[in-house]
């Protein structure tokens, strides 16, 4: 039988940006019931292409099909009007409006002029049940869970009628649980005849859910090519040009003495009698499930929470640390899990978020020395690979590796000794991720101290020399890499013993 053919393409799309060619002759296509991986390194040009698509962005050249015919996408109206809807990374709905009102936002139903607020609540509970979403359509969104949330948004599109979804990385911030619920979703939507284009630089979800990717690389298309038909090698050489052997490289521990010491550190609603130590020359992962309070120990041996008991002992000496900008002058460096709301300032430049940490550093008399700042981020900016046009471009228009580089290359330039880096390659492609982690090693070499949460097993298996796992706020168990499983992990992350 023929293939059926495409309900979307996209042909020889172009755009560029002042300095960046963002798009070159970049084509897509995907059918109705169908679902499309579209993966990339950071700045391959995913982005740009979406928001072309959803009339957020214009095309400098290209043609965009829909249904067979050719149309003109100027607006995010007129993607709406063709049945296109993207569910972006970060959500669009208003957090102080109840589940309903967001998604009936703007297309109320009515009855005699008012607000018809009983068929909105069922025609709500309608769509709630069908995506899966334990949720009532009168609760406030601001009390939803990450994948509540998420859940919402995809009954807002249905209830729009979309034939074309886009999945922005929609499993960053997801459970396993939850991403199976996703997964069933999705699965039931290609049913239904839901054209779906699926983000995401987790490659063992694209082999368990798409039909079909393409690949970006540099602006260009790369490849496009059954799942079947690929393995992941295949995919990871296609966006990055190059093999990856070793993708994640791990080291040989160079411990020696210790740099952070934590003693029964204790946060009566978050964390409870929390002992850990991590010494110079060694990588150690903080493992759990989320909400189990990894971030909230880094955020109190940061300064940024208060704690009610115990001790924090940086090189020997204990410290009370009351801000961040105590544990700054002790040599502490954190790399949030949040960047773009705690790591950088986006509105401000690459060199000025790199050098925004020691301000000192590059000023006299209280000015910033602007050829001084200039000269500290430019060697970062060659040392740690970040593209970026100049260094005067804003934060918030680089790729996410890219962002991610810039916190890390922020706190290298306060030459800090302990390095906590919080979920470090989240949302970000394999090449990124596969820098950073060189990187991390080389700190390591040179004697620095990293503390490091992560939820994804593979990268605290091939990583950390030790592993602390927490489990509801405390720590249920120590492993060395030669101990680690990631069965034993999962045990002690969820009450079992470990195997």
């Amino acid at each position: 039988m023929d293939a059926p053919a495409p309900v979307l393409q996209m042909r020889a799309i172009s755009k560029r940006f002042p300095g960046v060619q963002a798009l070159d002759a970049v084509d897509l296509a995907v059918s109705s019931g169908e679902v499309l991986a579209l993966v990339g390194e950071n700045g391959a040009g995913k982005s740009t292409l979406i928001k072309i698509l959803a009339g957020a962005d214009r095309a400098d050249a290209g043609e965009i099909v829909v249904a067979g015919r050719p149309v003109r996408i100027e607006s995010p109206k007129d993607a709406m009007a063709l049945g296109i809807r993207v569910i972006y990374q970060e959500f669009n709905l208003v957090p102080q409006l109840s589940v309903m009102e967001n998604i009936f936002l703007g297309r109320e139903p009515a009855k005699l002029g008012l607000v018809d607020f009983h068929r909105m609540e069922s025609d709500c509970a309608a769509l709630l049940e069908r995506v899966g979403a334990d949720c009532s359509p009168r609760d406030l969104v601001l009390r939803l869970s990450v994948a509540q949330q998420q859940l919402v948004e995809i009954a807002k599109a249905l209830s729009q009628d979309a034939r074309i979804l886009v999945l922005d990385e929609p499993s960053a911030t997801l459970t396993e649980r939850e991403l199976d619920r996703l997964f069933a979703l999705i699965r039931d939507l290609r049913e239904h005849g839901v054209a779906m284009v699926y983000i995401s630089h987790r490659l063992d979800e694209v082999f368990e859910i798409a039909d079909r990717v393409t690949v970006l690389r540099d602006g260009k298309h790369a490849a496009t090519a059954s799942t079947s038909e690929l393995t992941r090698d295949d995919i990871i050489r296609h966006m990055v040009g190059r093999e990856l052997s070793d993708y994640i490289p791990s080291t040989v521990s160079r411990a020696s003495e210790e740099v952070l010491r934590l003693e029964g550190l204790t946060c009566h609603e978050r964390f409870r009698d929390v002992n850990l130590v991590v010494r110079a020359g060694e990588i150690v992962a903080l493992a759990g499930l989320v909400g189990s309070g990894r971030t909230e120990v880094a955020r109190a041996v940061f300064g940024a929470d208060r704690v009610d008991a115990g001790r924090v002992i940086i090189a020997g000496q204990e410290a009370r640390i009351r801000s961040p900008r105590g544990a700054i002058a002790l040599g502490i460096g954190l790399a949030t899990e949040d960047r773009k709301a705690q790591g950088l300032v986006l509105g401000l430049g690459v060199s000025a978020n790199i050098t925004l940490a020691d301000l000192r550093a590059i000023a006299r008399h209280g000015f910033i020395r602007q050829k001084a700042e200039a000269a500290a981020a430019g060697r970062f900016v060659d040392q740690l690979r970040i593209r970026t046009p100049s260094l005067r471009q804003q934060a918030r228009l680089l790729s996410g590796g890219n962002q991610q580089k810039v916190v890390l290359a922020k706190w290298l330039f306060t030459e800090c000794r302990m390095l906590i880096l919080d979920e470090p390659t989240r949302g970000i492609d394999v090449g990124a991720k596969n820098e950073i982690y060189q990187l991390m090693n080389e700190l390591c070499s040179q004697g620095r101290a990293i503390l490091m949460i992560s939820s994804e097993l593979p990268e605290v298996l091939g990583v950390a020399h030790r592993i602390y796992v927490m489990r509801e706020g405390e720590i249920a168990g120590e492993l060395t890499r030669e101990e680690a499983t990631q069965e034993r992990i999962m045990h002690l992350a969820t009450g079992g013993a470990a195997a």
